[in-house]
């Protein structure tokens, strides 16, 4: 199990990684974004970035999934049901992933995901963006806390194996 576990925090502080780049992105083109409302381009890179953000983060519930075995199958409410699933500890199993207010910010990007995936044709309100990614940088230190608890549960746990 030790080397498995080994496996899942590499996976994971990879995917990390990738969670970070984006987020100096969305920063970035906050920044961007607010020195030039009127630019679309600035605007729809934005809304895709925070798009890709969301994608970033699902894509890391997926490896804590896949390693317990505890699966979301794929239907209507699979975003949703994923999530959910990161904000519950399974005792014997894992603790949570996410803290309610971790999930409260990232069930607001989701939103925001499907808003960009299915509505493409719509204009995006800069204002909204904005805000949106005003209050996705408080995720950041928010999961990275998260995570920390996580993996800290995790490694407590092979001890006393």
């Amino acid at each position: 199990m030790e080397e498995r576990l080994k496996l899942l925090i590499a996976e994971m502080e990879d995917q990390l990684r990738e969670i970070d780049r984006l987020h100096d992105r969305v920063e970035l083109k906050s920044r961007s974004l607010r020195a030039d409302p009127e630019n679309d381009d600035i605007r729809d890179s934005l809304g895709y970035a925070l798009h890709n953000l969301y994608c970033a983060y699902e894509d890391l519930f997926r490896i804590v999934a896949d390693f317990f075995e505890n699966q979301i199958e794929p239907s209507g409410g699979y975003h949703l049901g994923l999530l959910r699933r990161m904000r519950v500890e399974i005792e014997g199993v894992r603790p949570r992933l996410i803290s309610d207010e971790s999930f409260e910010l990232l069930d607001e990007l989701r939103g925001f995901r499907h808003v960009f995936r299915h509505a493409y044709t719509y204009h995006l309100d800069p204002v909204r963006l904005l805000n949106l990614a005003d209050r996705v940088k408080r995720l950041r230190d928010l999961f990275q806390r998260d995570y920390e608890r996580f993996k800290s549960e995790l490694l407590k746990g092979l001890e006393t194996d």
